[in-house]
């Protein structure tokens, strides 16, 4: 499987996946069509799938476009977002698997963004592979999304979940966050060797306008306040030793920063 990244919006990523052996497409959060109908032109790709991860419009925009060139697609989703995405017919709960050309993905619940969010991971097929997430904006590269519906409670969870990964796996998030999450996850991890590399390197990506997502969630643990409440560090500039707490005060931090 082959993932195309496409850009859309201001910021927004859109992902491609495409199957070269049937010369089949699934996309995932098409925030509008044309970037994909484009792309599937060059490919001569038949569109099969849209799986969405939650029903903000920067996300399911287009839906419904894709649907009038590509009818017999099928379009996933929560299923606690039923009603909220346009042209949903499968709707997904934790531990569901859904499949691709030769590959299956399994979907995890992860709410906290929204509640109803939910990702598309495919483990990898052989030994020393690299697995890849579709996580939409639960997880970003360095840092994580905003609770518009969910808890911190939740979001914790969820994110417990998406840390529980191999580190080899692939972060496929929906935007181009990463050099404004790092430089707030300075203010509270200065001291982090890490970080400070991965700082660099980024803003020298984003110098040459190059993208910064895909990021390998080792990397994410090493570096993404947002999967660190339970260090020491973190926990002391939040005044706090309940993780929960600690990340609830972080994502406070961040929604000000």
């Amino acid at each position: 499987m082959q993932v195309i990244r496409l850009e859309a919006l201001s910021d927004n990523y859109i992902f491609l996946l495409h199957d070269v052996k049937q010369n089949t497409a699934a996309v995932v959060d098409p925030a509008e069509a044309e970037p994909v109908l484009k792309k599937l032109k060059e490919l001569k790709a038949e569109l099969v799938a849209i799986f969405n991860t939650h029903h903000h419009h920067d996300h399911v925009g287009g839906n419904n476009q894709l649907i009038q060139h590509f009818p017999q697609l099928t379009v996933y989703g929560g299923a606690e977002d039923k009603g909220r995405i346009p042209g949903q017919k499968v709707f997904l709960q934790h531990g569901d698997r859904v499949h691709f050309g030769d590959q299956i993905a399994e979907v995890f619940f992860i709410p906290g963004h929204t509640r109803a969010h939910i990702a598309y991971y495919f483990p990898p097929i052989q030994s020393g592979e690299t697995g890849d997430l579709f996580c939409g904006d639960t997880l970003f590269a360095g840092g994580c999304g905003r609770l518009f519906e969910g808890t911190p409670q939740q979001m914790v969870n969820s994110l417990s979940i998406l840390r529980s990964l191999p580190d080899n796996t692939r972060v496929w998030c929906a935007h181009e966050y990463t050099q404004k999450n790092l430089q707030f996850a300075l203010t509270v991890d200065g001291g982090n060797t890490d970080l400070l590399s991965r700082y660099d390197q980024v803003k020298a990506s984003r110098s040459r306008s190059e993208a910064t997502v895909p990021s390998l969630l080792g990397e994410e643990k090493l570096t993404n306040p947002f999967l660190r409440w339970d260090q020491p560090t973190l926990q002391s500039v939040t005044n706090s030793h309940e993780p929960v707490q600690t990340f609830a005060r972080l994502r406070g931090m961040k929604d000000k920063f």
